[in-house]
């Protein structure tokens, strides 16, 4: 199941970072950890920070650095207006794609009982 979940995550990834984000701006990291949190499975920088760099080149989210606190500095993504209207628009999408996929499933699982 843990393959799986990371097919499914790495799919809808953007998605998932910008409801992150539309919670609050984050790092690199506590936007993983937030991902994880959920239940979504762990997530590795070689996945998220190219992610992030799309959405920032799109205009749908904006980055700056932040000092560190005894440490090096870090850079903190925030959704944009652009990138909440996007937030809106892909949720109202994935709910029909997930209903849809629910309707196939169950449609399959008749048929092998």
């Amino acid at each position: 199941m843990a393959d799986a979940a990371t097919s499914w995550l790495r799919g809808a990834l953007e998605l998932a970072v910008a409801a992150a984000l539309a919670e609050s701006d984050r790092h690199g990291y506590a936007l993983a950890q937030r991902i994880e949190q959920c239940g979504l499975g762990g997530l590795r920088g070689g996945a998220l920070y190219p992610v992030l760099g799309r959405m920032e080149g799109a205009g749908l989210v904006e980055s700056h650095w932040e000092a560190g606190e005894g440490g090096p500095g870090r850079k903190v993504y925030r959704l944009t207006g652009s990138g909440r209207a996007r937030l809106g628009e892909d949720t109202v999408r994935w709910h029909e794609f997930t209903a849809a996929m629910g309707r196939l499933l169950d449609q399959t699982g008749k048929g092998q009982e």
